[in-house]
């Protein structure tokens, strides 16, 4: 592996991690798991929805960044690169 397959994998792991806790902040829509573990909870505070915006954008923004972390890795793995 060269230096910049090294580094785009650590940029993979690390968007990897930071997109799991993304995701899970989320706040759940219906009575499925998140609402077991204390996600219903939070519903009565005021400016939630500011936050779940804030959430959804981290989300793209991450998400955006390991697909093209995938894709750069790919095309270096075709090329040797």
């Amino acid at each position: 592996m060269t230096l910049y397959q090294w580094i785009v994998s650590g940029i993979l792991v690390a968007t990897s991690l930071l997109l799991i806790m993304s995701v899970l902040l989320h706040k759940g829509k219906g009575g499925g798991l998140s609402d077991m573990f204390g996600g219903g909870v939070s519903g009565g505070l005021q400016g939630s929805s500011v936050v779940e915006r804030n959430l959804d954008r981290i989300s793209v923004i991450l998400s955006s960044i390991w697909i093209t972390c995938i894709v750069a890795l790919a095309l270096m793995y075709k090329h040797n690169f």
